[in-house]
């Protein structure tokens, strides 16, 4: 299964196990950069590493076995898929002992690990889908107009139109009376091709929700065709493309993610930039680990910020769900806390479930000397 949606995070995530750990294996397969024998090298040492993991570990009977049938699985899915996996990576996730199984072919490379744990290792799907935004793009000309959707690196022609406005004046006519009113005509000819492209881009837009829109013709159209879009796709429109009608789709592709790119690391700086000014006039925001985990635990945060990658251990509590870096207790009900792999991934799938926005931060940043992590607050809670 392809990782397409915010959706198929959040379902994988609620998946939990009281009696045995769930094996996550994440395996970069991109064959633009690797072999296939790299791809089955890799793959074999990081199962074979998980099994040198597996022997150190002090647990029941049950639960090893359970981890070892899921390290069979996952290789003999690994031997039987990854010489004709054309993705840029793979995340495995089982739990034998429940009869978990759920794969996904991913769109972007991730860190090669294996980590077994009481729940799936969602952080990295989380930042993978942060990375790419569902893009709208419409490329228009006077003879034809073309709309794509533009997602984590691959494009689809939704709809086309023909309509071949004329170009230019062929007649002359008496002392040039006849050019003026053929001009008059061409040009609202023209003018009500814009406004049932504008139409038909609102429409599917609407259809679609898509969260950027890009905007391809040529530069002398622009003051022309922009009056004319409604003003719920203004505010969604990021930029505007070289690109014509005439062009290939990847030719479209290839324009539409280098804009992506250098729009994301834009929007990522400025969110930064936002969480530094909060911080240095005391309003609502926090960072560092330990404050803001208190802030996620109290119900705080409205927003999650996370360096990319980001990870240390934790602790968390079995019967409030609070995560601590170092608590052995937890503060609110007494009880001995549980260790924890990785607390940032705990993090992120605490906030997901209060219905907080996740960002992740690709490093270096000025987040960097802030802790690494963050979040804007809807209020701070009295001590």
């Amino acid at each position: 299964m392809k990782l397409s949606s915010r959706e198929q995070i959040e379902n994988l995530s609620k998946f939990k196990s009281d009696s045995f750990l769930t094996t996550s294996f994440y395996l970069k397969t991109d064959k633009s950069r690797m072999t296939k024998k790299e791809i089955a090298l890799s793959s074999k040492n990081l199962l074979s590493n998980g099994r040198s993991q597996l022997d150190q570990m002090e647990m029941s009977k049950d639960k090893k076995e359970s981890i070892s049938q899921d390290l069979e699985k996952i290789t003999h899915f690994c031997s039987k898929r990854l010489s004709s996996h054309n993705f840029s990576g793979l995340a495995i996730f089982s739990c034998s002992g429940q009869d978990f199984w759920e794969f996904f072919n991913l769109p972007t490379s991730p860190l090669n690990r294996i980590i077994f744990d009481q729940n799936p290792y969602i952080r990295p799907l989380s930042a993978i889908l942060d990375q790419h935004h569902r893009i709208f793009a419409l490329t228009f000309d006077r003879r034809e107009a073309k709309w794509y959707d533009i997602f984590m690196g691959e494009i689809s022609l939704l709809e086309n139109l023909i309509e071949d406005v004329p170009s230019k004046v062929r007649e002359g006519g008496w002392k040039g009376y006849e050019s003026k009113r053929i001009e008059r005509h061409i040009a609202t000819h023209l003018h009500d091709y814009f406004k049932k492209i504008a139409q038909k881009t609102f429409e599917l837009f609407k259809k679609n929700h898509f969260d950027w829109l890009f905007l391809g013709c040529r530069e002398k159209y622009r003051s022309d065709f922009e009056p004319l879009i409604h003003p719920y796709l203004k505010a969604r429109l990021k930029s505007w493309l070289k690109a014509m009608p005439s062009d290939s789709p990847t030719a479209v592709l290839k324009e539409s993610l280098g804009l992506e790119k250098k729009l994301k690391k834009g929007e990522e700086d400025e969110i930064v930039h936002r969480l530094v000014s909060e911080l240095e006039k005391g309003g609502l925001a926090t960072s560092g680990l330990k404050r803001t985990l208190r802030s996620l635990n109290r119900g705080e945060a409205q927003t999650l910020i996370t360096t990319r990658d980001f990870s240390k251990p934790g602790r968390i509590c079995p019967k409030c769900s609070f995560l601590f870096v170092d608590e052995l207790r937890c503060p609110s009900c007494k009880r001995k806390t549980n260790p924890l792999v990785d607390v940032i991934d705990e993090a992120v799938e605490a906030a997901m479930d209060k219905n907080c926005q996740v960002r992740h931060i690709i490093p270096p940043s000025k987040l960097d000397r802030f802790g690494k992590i963050g979040a804007f607050l809807r209020y701070k809670a009295s001590m």
